[in-house]
């Protein structure tokens, strides 16, 4: 999750929320990995049921939409993966979220292994307590 999230920070997660509230475009969510089950990812929600999503030029579109992605590296370079390509577009189904990595070019993610579904998020990452100097609330991405 370059540049916002380094390897070995210390996050909690709110494993309740989702319990009685969906998750929200921009949140920062961990979750099953779909291709291990044993593992946890950290991941950001794109987009939403229903919602159709589109990978073209270097930039991700929602329901037709670009997405503006501040957070990113203005240098990050998108690529598509198995599931979704460059130039296709998919609807998600209901239940379904489809998500992606910081560190678009290395990530493996929604483009790889397609949405995910709302029974695989463990929880929202609502605060980083370490290292020290990183400390703080992190809040989702403002759309």
């Amino acid at each position: 999750m370059l540049p916002n999230f380094v390897n070995n920070e210390y996050i909690l997660t709110d494993k309740i929320s989702y319990r009685l509230n969906d998750p929200t475009r921009g949140d920062v969510i961990v979750f099953k990995a779909p291709n291990n089950p044993r593992r946890d990812y950290i991941k950001r929600v794109i987009a939403l049921p229903g919602e159709t999503v589109l990978l073209q030029e270097n930039q991700m579109f929602v329901g037709g939409k670009a997405l503006p992605e501040n957070y990113l590296d203005p240098e990050e370079k998108i690529n598509g993966g198995a599931f979704l390509g460059e130039k296709t577009e998919i609807t998600l189904k209901p239940g379904e979220y489809f998500v992606m990595g910081d560190n678009r070019d290395r990530s493996q993610d929604s483009r790889t292994w397609g949405p995910i579904t709302k029974d695989k998020i463990i929880g929202r990452v609502f605060f980083r307590y370490w290292p020290p100097k990183s400390m703080g609330q992190v809040h989702a991405a403002d759309y």
